[in-house]
């Protein structure tokens, strides 16, 4: 077993002198690149700058796939309008059971809000309070 490194002069397959690499990089498809071909592309595409994501984007994105939604639930109302009897202390509904799981979601999408607004009211007193003792110690100008 030699312990000898291999040189440009030994005939490894997998060494590669610097005389016979590319300085640029062969496309995986053969073709050569075309250099003038971002010439025909406005300056900002040609920098790999296009339309950012916006808010409006992100609010349209989220409206249609809250139609999707609406028009499921809707589908999933319409196909199960079995009426049942639900019983809440010493009240008795009839409903059903699509509305019924409805105001179930509803109410467990109100609590859930109300839960992270509360947790917002109590970060967001932590930072003022956490800001006021700052300047205080500080000193005010």
């Amino acid at each position: 077993m030699s312990t000898t490194s291999r040189g440009p002069d030994d005939p490894n397959p997998d060494f590669s002198s610097p005389s016979r690499r590319g300085s640029s990089p062969v496309p995986p498809s053969g073709a050569t690149p075309d250099p003038d071909a971002t010439a025909d592309l406005h300056p900002d595409l040609a920098r790999g700058k296009g339309i950012k994501r916006t808010r409006t984007g992100a609010l349209w994105t989220a409206l249609v796939i809250g139609i999707l939604v609406l028009l499921l639930l809707l589908v999933f109302i319409l196909q199960n309008l079995d009426s049942v009897t639900l019983e809440l202390f010493a009240w008795d509904f009839s409903l059903p059971l699509g509305v019924a799981l409805l105001f179930a979601a509803i109410a467990g999408a109100v609590i859930v809000g109300l839960s992270g607004g509360l947790r917002i009211l109590q970060l967001r007193h932590a930072a003022n309070r956490q800001r006021t003792l700052g300047t205080t110690s500080r000193g005010r100008p």
